[in-house]
């Protein structure tokens, strides 16, 4: 129960402002290497990948000969932010950059739980879930995305054209925020959207060559060892499946006979739940104040379980989303909530402590991977079970007619 003093004012809650101090001293001493995180090290993205782009990018184009570079064009913008600190070196101003981003998620899940009607719940599954993925989270620029998406859904309720506006902010730095809109009502957060992801596409389109490279480095993906459908080359290798495990357009990803086939099905399985998302807006008539938070949830929720790829900073816009969701005393996300944080905590242990087991498919591997993408799957579905329940009306059967009352005729007429 959250403090209350005489005015009615709500007091800020000193144990989740102490849990969150704590847990980030500790991801920061990692990130650090004030002490070393067991399994390899997930800095080395930003002191060479993100840094190597970093250097490119500010020379005024993108990196178009580098197929690891698979992000919009407002992902320059993440990449090239540690130049705001040069009083430290790269990798130190993108640590400190990230954990500002975080703070600024802790700061707007206060701020909103302490409004009526809001709870801060959700502002504890930020606190508790983020830590679970060890220091990854501020290894990536995930957290930044993030920060932008959970402020323009909690800016969606009473100003849908500033949700807009961050929507397509954010879907530019990283595309997945684009499905924040699923649950918008009326057209200004869309039309919002619409003209500033014109207008800022635009802008990088003529300012720096090479903005829209991506989409071709994105299309020649493969199946990645730790999505849904790499279970069964983990399982087929089990039975002399030949294949091999390489290093491939920037993630770790397995090669050989019926890969295409896998990824094709993961492509299948992402257009069936598109199909789904849109029959469920074509249906939906109950909007609460907490449906739009949802609806993004499970849309994002569906898209990640389902893709060809499952780097474990995803897992930081489902804990984000979770978070936003659970603000609200009305949603119907506990449940599938729990799930993702619970599925937050075996993904540090896929990666990076045991991934040396994923890599190999042996009998740990396996198991970590079946119980995180398990989780997803369950998570994924309940969500939208209760989405569903929550938005859509039943249909109540028409009564029957009335039958006609059969009077029994007089013996002897």
């Amino acid at each position: 129960m959250a403090q209350v003093d005489m005015t009615g004012t709500r007091r800020l809650p000193f144990g989740l402002l102490t849990a969150w101090g704590a847990t980030r001293l500790l991801l920061l001493l990692f990130v650090f290497k004030v002490y070393v995180f067991p399994g390899p090290d997930v800095t080395s993205d930003v002191s060479v990948i993100y840094q190597g782009w970093y250097e490119i990018l500010r020379t005024g184009t993108y990196p178009l000969d580098d197929v690891t570079w698979q992000y919009p064009p407002a992902a320059a913008l993440a990449i090239l932010s540690p130049g705001l600190l040069p009083f430290l070196d790269y990798a130190s101003a993108f640590f400190a950059l990230a954990f500002l981003a975080d703070l600024v998620v802790l700061t707007l899940l206060l701020y909103a739980g302490a409004r009526p009607g809001r709870t801060w719940r959700g502002a504890w599954v930020w606190v508790v879930g983020l830590p679970l993925l060890g220091p990854t989270v501020y290894a990536r620029y995930d957290v930044m995305v993030t920060a932008v998406a959970v402020a323009a859904l909690l800016a969606g309720g009473r100003h849908p054209r500033l949700m807009g506006a961050l929507t397509a902010f954010a879907a530019l730095l990283k595309v997945w925020p684009v499905l924040l809109l699923l649950g918008a009502r009326g057209r200004r957060a869309w039309a919002s959207a619409a003209v500033t992801a014109v207008s800022l596409a635009a802008l990088f389109a003529v300012s720096m060559p090479g903005a829209f490279a991506f989409l071709t480095f994105q299309r020649d993906r493969g199946t990645e060892v730790e999505s849904l459908g790499a279970l069964v080359f983990h399982v087929a290798r089990q039975f002399g499946w030949n294949g091999q495990v390489l290093l491939n357009y920037g993630s770790v990803e397995f090669l050989g006979d019926y890969v295409d086939v896998v990824s094709n099905a993961a492509l299948a399985l992402s257009a069936v739940a598109f199909g789904w998302l849109l029959l469920w807006r074509v249906r939906a008539r109950r909007f609460d104040p907490q449906t739009l938070a949802d609806a993004a949830f499970v849309a994002v929720l569906m898209f990640t379980t389902t893709s060809r790829v499952i780097s474990p900073q995803y897992m930081v816009w489902l804990v984000g989303l979770a978070a936003v969701c659970l603000c609200f005393r009305g949603s119907r996300m506990v449940v599938p909530a729990r799930l993702v944080l619970v599925a937050s905590f075996v993904t540090v242990l896929e990666f990076p402590i045991w991934f040396s087991h994923v890599v190999m498919s042996d009998g740990l591997g396996i198991i970590l991977l079946f119980a995180r993408n398990g989780l997803l799957v369950l998570a994924t579905l309940l969500a939208a079970l209760e989405l569903w329940q929550a938005t859509v009306p039943r249909r109540v059967p028409l009564p029957a007619p009335d039958q006609p009352t059969r009077t029994k005729e007089p013996m002897g007429s």
